[in-house]
């Protein structure tokens, strides 16, 4: 197990090193530029569209309001909650800058990913629009690219069972056990039974509780951070000045914070804010395929939305109040370090970190479950879908309790 870990960690350091950072804030900084900072320029726009496209009757499966949804209920997830928080435990305050960085340049990336994602689609044999990289490689490429939109399909559906499913069901059970002595089992049974409910209905089911869910949750734990932030106004412009000056200078240990370089900042920074929003990752246009629209560009405007509300807004809150309320120098980690400074802004905030988490890991569930699902098509057609459904819901409640059973708490 320790060789496997180790194998692990090293692979982790290779992908999410000086190389892969350039590639990926590169191919933001290069579309971007390219389309004259329009995603920055044209929020409002996005926005209106997405106002507009809420009832359309284009072709396509779901609205544009609940494909976007849909995409954040991948997003919008732990890592808003526990990835910011392991991003300013290890790289101080200044990784925070460097996720909104990150979210910038990379709502020009999903922009770019959604827009591919409509104009390659196809239908399936079901009568479902399906697209996303493996579609638009294969379709926008050329035949020479097929074995590429192979690999992504390939990874995809290993990567949801990771990504999107253990981990989600996992912190999910974690958050209700320390919180309510809940067992994980409980739990992870619980979550499966919900999921594969959802799962039955297809995509048409999966976007209206995606398009109720994730924006009510949102609402809910952004008011809960802002209220916090409006008690304690006046630390906030120190707070910026702390998160600005920490992102190019080193920052000392202080508490129970060990100090970080500028380039460990700028690393977890960029590296959680692309776990928080998955610009560039190839996941969202998966979803954005489905939506009913018949223009490209259009969607993309709404794509872009869901990089900005997640790592500009909600990520925005959590890093905020974790530093504000001083507990990025406490020894918590990951998700308590949250919980510890919802709770250190009023009492009982801790469950709005709970909540948050056990909602937006399972919005993560369902997301992530179509994109595996389509992955997984694409490898072996239509006839794949409930064999992976199936396979999907029983992978919800060993996800729950395995990592918890080896540390003795289940």
């Amino acid at each position: 197990m320790e060789t496997i870990m180790s194998a692990v960690a090293w692979l982790n350091n290779l992908v999410w090193g000086l190389p892969m950072l350039v590639l990926i804030l590169g191919t933001g900084l290069y579309l971007t530029a390219g389309l004259r900072f329009m995603p920055v320029l044209k929020l409002g726009y996005g926005f209106k569209q997405l106002w507009l496209g809420r009832k359309s009757t284009e072709e396509g499966d779901i609205t544009p309001f609940n494909a976007l949804m849909t995409a954040m209920a991948a997003t919008v997830g732990v890592g808003n909650i526990a990835g910011v928080a392991v991003a300013i435990a290890k790289g101080g305050p200044g990784a925070l800058f460097w996720m909104w960085c990150t979210a910038l340049v990379g709502m020009a990336t999903k922009y770019a990913e959604a827009v591919c994602a409509v104009k390659y689609r196809e239908v399936d044999e079901l009568g479902n629009h399906v697209g996303g990289p493996m579609y638009y490689i294969k379709n926008g490429l050329g035949d020479k690219w097929l074995w590429l939109a192979m690999a992504f399909a390939i990874f995809g559906g290993l990567a949801g069972f990771g990504i999107g499913n253990a981990f989600q069901a996992n912190q999910v059970a974690a958050a209700m056990h320390s919180t309510f002595d809940i067992n994980p089992w409980v739990t992870g049974f619980a979550m499966a039974i919900f999921v594969g409910l959802v799962l039955i209905g297809g995509i048409q089911r999966l976007g209206k509780v995606a398009g109720k869910l994730v924006p009510t949750m949102a609402v809910v734990y952004v008011l809960g951070g802002v209220i916090i932030l409006l008690i304690n106004i006046t630390e906030i412009p120190a707070a910026l000045m702390l998160i600005i000056e920490s992102a190019f200078t080193p920052v000392a240990a202080v508490g129970g914070f060990a100090g970080a370089a500028v380039a460990y900042a700028i690393q977890m920074g960029v590296a959680r804010g692309i776990f928080s929003n998955e610009a560039g990752l190839g996941s969202a246009p998966i979803a954005h395929a489905a939506a009913r629209s018949k223009d490209p560009v259009r969607q993309g405007t709404i794509a872009m939305l869901g990089t900005f509300l997640d790592t500009i807004v909600i990520c925005s809150i959590t890093g905020l109040v974790i530093i504000i309320t001083g507990a990025w120098m406490g020894e918590e980690k990951g998700a308590a370090l949250s919980a510890a400074a919802f709770n250190a802004g009023f009492a009982g905030g801790q469950y709005i970190v709970t909540f948050g988490i056990t909602i937006f890991a399972l919005t993560t569930l369902l997301g992530w479950s179509y994109y595996g699902e389509k992955c997984v098509e694409y490898i072996f057609g239509i006839k794949s879908i409930m064999v992976f459904r199936f396979l999907w819901v029983i992978a919800i409640p060993v996800g729950a309790t395995y990592e918890l059973r080896t540390h003795g708490i289940a």
